[in-house]
């Protein structure tokens, strides 16, 4: 893989509809899943600092919960920086609605950064399996966190987030088994997928919006 593979920009447009195209030959299930929901809608965020911080952020809680954090996040800081989040301290963090353990991973972020320790730009030049392993050598960045990242941040096209729950569920619904693969099966299913496993998830995740996870009106 040369360097120029590796700084993508956005799945989105034409290159998103090829991808689909080619995933609909390769699955008819996901040619299926395409034609009732429609392509997924536009996902992507810039590489660096913030969008690490905020993809930490949003685990494990709920869509408002994490969204008004970071609205007070961004009130109390300004521009997310390494320099703004660990001039806040452990108490502003928690004034905005840190976790403790989210405090901890936040700064520990910030002081890699900001020490040189983690060279964020210096990613781009990475395959996927080396910029997974520098990721999850932080505190509170798991495996899933990286992936989320190289999917949208830094838009590599073949990397599937096996460890999402909603995918997960998604996938077993659209291949109609008896119950939600588990990890290794999801994997082991996604080598159908390649070299467009990014956008098989987009389009899961999109069929799981529309086919399971219904808002109920207010």
């Amino acid at each position: 893989m040369t360097e120029a593979t590796l700084v993508q920009p956005p799945i989105e447009g034409k290159r998103l509809a090829v991808a689909l195209r080619a995933l609909a030959k390769q699955d008819a299930d996901l040619a299926r899943a395409w034609e009732e929901v429609g392509a997924p809608p536009p996902r992507s965020r810039p590489p660096g600092f913030a969008s690490l911080v905020d993809i930490v952020l949003a685990q494990q809680v709920s869509t408002a919960s994490y969204r008004a954090i970071a609205a007070r996040l961004e009130a109390a800081a300004g521009e997310i920086t390494p320099r703004s989040i660990l001039g806040l301290g452990e108490a502003g963090l928690k004034a905005v609605g840190f976790s403790r353990q989210k405090v901890v991973y936040a700064r520990g972020i910030a002081e890699a950064v900001g020490e040189g320790r983690l060279d964020l730009d210096g990613l781009a030049l990475m395959p996927d399996e080396a910029v997974l392993a520098e990721l999850v050598k932080l505190k509170g960045v798991g495996v899933w966190t990286a992936e989320i990242y190289l999917m949208f941040c830094m838009h590599r096209p073949d990397v599937l987030p096996a460890g999402d729950l909603a995918l997960r569920a998604a996938a077993g619904l659209v291949k109609r088994k008896r119950k939600r693969p588990d990890e290794a099966a999801l994997r082991r299913m996604g080598k159908a997928w390649r070299p467009w496993r990014s956008v098989a998830s987009r389009l899961l995740w999109h069929y799981y919006a529309a086919k399971i996870f219904v808002p109920k009106a207010s």
